[in-house]
C-alpha cells in the first residue's frame, strides 16, 4: 500500500501512517506498531492510575510511566513535530507536539501520556479506515489469476505465469475459471461474469469476436481467446491507474477545505498564544491555567477531521463509481455533476448499438419467412455492405447458406444471383421499380418502413416479389429509461448528430427526446455543446473520433467504454464501462451524493470543533478530551465518507 499522506491536506495538516508499497494494506493483521500502541496506552494508563492513588502528577514513577509512554507510542509524533518547526508548517504533529511538551512542562505528565497515546491511536485508525476506502479500487487486483493457459506449437496447452504472457497468444479458460487477461474469443460460447469491470448485475453472453476482461469469470463454457493486452495494460489495471490519478486531481470543495486550512492553523495558533499571555498580563490571572486553557484550544482547534473528511469522501465515491462500471478520472467531476443541467447525447453508437440489425421480415404471400430470409442471407453472403451483414448475421447458423450462381454486385441497387436454377434479386426500392415488380402490396408495406427511416430492401424472384426486409439501427437497451431517468431529474437531453433530420427525429421519438440537432458536422457538434455551457454545466456523451471535440468541449464528457473509440475514451473525464446509458443518471446520483456528504461532513466538523472551543473556553474540557474529540469527529466524518463504498 502506498503512503496514504496524499488524502490529507495540503498543508501536512493531518498525519498518516506510511505502509509497504505496493499491495494492500492487511487491514486485520495486529502488526507491530499496534503492539507498540498497546504497551503505550498500558503504560499512560498506570501513569493516571499512580497519580489518582496519591503519587502526584509529578511524582517520581508517576513521571517515569508516563515518559515511558510518551517515548513508546508518540516518538515518531515528536519527531514530525521537530520536523514541522523547523519548516515553518503549523500542521497537527506540531500542534500536538507543543501540547504534549506543555503539558510536561505544566507537571502533567499522566496527561502528555493519555494525550499522545490517543493521538498515535487515533492516527493509526484513520491510516487504516483511508486504506480501505483506497483499497477499494486497487484490491480488484487481487481478482486477476497470476497465471494463464496458453497454447504453444510445442507443447499444446501449458499454464505460464499471466506477467508472461504474449500479446496474441491464444490462451484458454474452463468453466468457473477467472479470465487472466483481457482478450478477444476465437471460440466457444459461455456467459462471463464481468461485474468487477462493468457493474453489470448478470452475467453476459460471450462468443467469436466478443471481447473478455481480466477478472471476470467464466461461466458454463470453454472458450479460447486471443490475448489484446498484457497484465499491465489490461482494462482492470487502467480502471485502477485511472483512479489513483484521479485522486489528485481536487475537487472544488476539497480545494477550499485545503484553502481554509492554510489560514485557519496558524490563526488559531496565534489566538492560542494571546490567550496564553494577555490574560496573566492584563487581567492577573493564573499563569498556569491559561497556558493550559491554551493547549486544550489548540488541540480542539485542530482542522484534521475537517480537511479529511473532503479526501476520504471523494475517494469512496471514485470508487464505488468504479465498483458500478463507471470509470471517473477525477474528483471534480464527480461533484461537477451534482449541478448538472444539460446531456447532450451522440445517436448513432451513444444511442443506439451502431450496429445494423434485421427489424422486419414480411413475406409475401404463400412465401415462408425463414426460406425467404435463407435465400436473402445467401445473396448477402457474398457482400460486405452493412444491410446485407445485418441480414446474414439474422440468419445466423439456423439454416445453411445456400450455393450462388453468377453474382452480381449492383452499385446503390443491391445484388443478383441464381440459386438452384432460379433467379433472384435484392435490393432496394429504386431497383425494384426498374424491374417492373413494384406493385401495391409492395408499396404498401414498404412506405410505413421508409417513413420510420429503415434501410428496406426487397428479395424478388424474375416473375414477383417475395419478402420486404427492414434492417435498423435499435436504440441500445435502457436508452429510453436513461433518458427518463435524467428528465425525472431536471435535466434537459439533447440528442446531437451528423445524420440526417427525418432519421434523427425518428429515433429521438423512440427515445423520448424532443431537442434535437441533426447534420452536425464535429465542430458544429462543439459549438452547440459550447453554448450549452452558457446555461449551466453540460455533459456530452459519445463515442467515435467525431464526438471527441464536443467531449472535450463539454464540462463534463462522458465516453462509452466497450464500444468508444480510444481517441473518445482519452478525451472523456467519464467513461461508462458496459455502455448502459442508465449509468449516466447513476452517475448523477452519485455525484449528488457525494456532495450530501461532503457537506455533512464539514458541518459535522466544525459543530463539534465549535462545541469543544466552547467548553474549553469556559475551562470545562481536558487536553485528553479535546483529542478524544478530535480523534471521535475524524473517525465519524471517515465513516460517513465511506458510505458511499455500498453506493448503488
Amino acid at each position: 500500500m502506498s503512503d496514504v499522506s496524499d488524502l490529507s491536506c495540503a498543508s501536512g495538516c493531518c498525519g498518516s501512517v506510511p505502509t509497504q508499497k505496493g499491495r494492500p494494506a492487511d487491514v486485520g493483521v495486529v502488526t507491530r506498531d499496534d503492539l507498540r500502541l498497546l504497551v503505550g496506552g498500558v503504560l499512560a494508563v498506570g501513569a493516571e492510575l499512580l497519580a489518582w492513588a496519591g503519587m502526584g502528577e509529578d511524582g517520581f514513577w508517576t513521571m517515569v510511566l508516563a515518559g515511558s509512554a510518551i517515548l513508546v507510542s508518540g516518538l515518531e509524533v515528536l519527531q514530525r513535530g521537530w520536523v514541522a518547526l523547523r519548516r515553518v508548517t503549523l500542521n497537527i504533529h506540531f500542534l500536538m507536539s507543543l501540547a504534549v511538551l506543555g503539558a510536561m512542562g505544566l507537571g502533567q505528565w499522566p496527561e502528555a501520556a493519555m494525550v499522545i497515546f490517543l493521538f498515535a491511536v487515533a492516527e493509526r485508525i484513520e491510516a487504516r479506515s483511508l486504506d480501505r476506502a483506497r483499497n477499494a479500487v486497487r484490491e480488484l487486483m487481487t481478482l486477476v489469476p497470476e497465471t494463464v493457459t496458453v497454447r504453444t506449437e510445442t507443447e499444446g496447452w501449458v499454464e505460464v505465469p499471466a506477467a508472461q504472457a504474449v500479446i496474441g497468444t491464444v490462451a484458454r479458460v474452463i468453466p468457473g475459471e477467472r479470465i487472466a487477461l483481457d482478450g478477444e474469443v476465437i471460440s466457444g460460447c459461455s456467459h462471463v461474469n464481468q461485474a468487477p469491470i462493468t457493474g453489470e448485475s448478470l452475467p453476459v453472453a460471450k462468443g467469436a469476436g466478443d471481447k473478455l476482461f481480466a477478472g471476470s469469470i467464466n461461466g458454463e463454457g470453454v472458450l479460447e481467446y486471443r490475448i489484446n493486452a498484457d497484465w499491465r495494460h489490461s482494462t482492470l489495471a487502467r480502471i485502477i491507474d485511472t483512479v489513483h490519478q484521479a485522486q489528485a486531481k481536487r475537487a472544488p470543495m476539497q480545494r477550499f477545505v485545503d484553502r481554509f486550512a492554510r489560514y485557519y492553523t496558524p490563526a488559531v495558533v496565534a489566538i492560542a498564544v494571546g490567550i496564553a499571555v494577555i490574560p496573566p498580563l492584563l487581567l492577573d490571572g493564573a499563569v498556569r491555567e491559561w497556558v493550559y486553557n491554551a493547549l486544550v484550544m489548540l488541540v480542539v482547534s485542530c482542522p484534521c477531521a475537517l480537511v479529511i473528511s473532503t479526501p476520504v469522501t471523494v475517494v469512496s465515491g471514485l470508487a464505488a463509481g468504479a465498483k458500478q462500471g463507471i470509470l471517473i478520472k477525477g474528483g471534480l467531476y464527480l461533484e461537477q455533476v451534482s449541478d448538472l443541467k444539460r446531456v447532450a447525447l451522440d445517436k448513432t453508437g451513444t444511442l443506439t448499438r451502431g450496429q445494423l440489425t434485421v427489424s422486419d421480415l414480411h413475406p409475401l404471400p404463400g412465401q415462408d419467412p425463414e426460406r425467404m430470409l435463407q435465400i436473402a442471407a445467401s445473396l448477402d453472403g457474398l457482400s460486405s455492405h452493412p444491410v446485407a451483414v445485418a441480414i446474414v448475421a439474422a440468419l445466423g447458423d439456423r439454416l445453411p447458406l445456400l450455393e450462388v450462381r453468377e453474382f452480381q454486385a449492383l452499385a446503390g441497387r443491391g445484388v443478383r444471383g441464381v440459386i438452384a436454377d432460379t433467379g433472384y434479386t435484392l435490393g432496394n426500392h429504386r431497383f425494384l421499380k426498374e424491374q417492373g415488380l413494384c406493385t401495391p402490396e409492395v408499396e404498401a408495406l414498404l412506405r410505413p418502413l421508409e417513413k420510420e427511416e429503415k434501410s428496406v430492401v426487397v428479395l424478388a424472384s424474375s416473375q414477383a416479389p417475395l419478402a420486404v426486409i427492414a434492417v435498423s439501427d435499435r436504440l441500445r437497451e435502457g436508452a429510453v429509461e436513461a433518458v427518463q431517468a435524467l428528465r425525472a431529474m431536471g435535466i434537459t437531453v439533447t440528442m446531437l448528430t451528423g445524420d440526417n433530420a427525418i432519421t434523427a427525429q425518428a429515433v429521438a421519438a423512440h427515445a423520448g427526446i424532443t431537442d434535437v440537432r441533426a447534420e452536425l458536422l464535429p465542430d458544429e457538434k462543439w459549438m452547440a455543446v459550447d453554448a450549452m455551457r452558457q446555461a449551466g454545466v453540460v455533459a456530452m456523451v459519445g463515442d467515435g473520433i467525431n464526438d471527441a471535440p464536443a467531449l472535450a468541449g463539454a464540462t463534463i464528457g462522458i465516453a462509452m467504454g466497450a464500444s468508444g473509440t480510444d481517441t473518445a475514451m482519452e478525451t472523456a473525464d467519464v467513461a461508462i464501462m458496459n455502455d448502459d446509458l442508465r449509468k449516466v443518471a447513476d452517475f448523477v446520483r452519485l455525484g449528488r451524493a457525494t456532495r450530501r456528504l461532503l457537506w455533512q461532513n464539514i458541518v459535522l466538523a466544525l459543530g463539534i470543533k465549535g462545541t469543544f472551543l466552547i467548553l474549553s473556553g469556559m475551562g470545562l474540557a481536558t487536553l485528553w478530551m479535546a483529542v478524544l474529540a478530535d480523534m471521535g469527529t475524524s473517525l465519524l466524518v471517515i465513516l460517513n465518507g465511506r458510505r458511499l463504498l455500498r453506493f448503488h
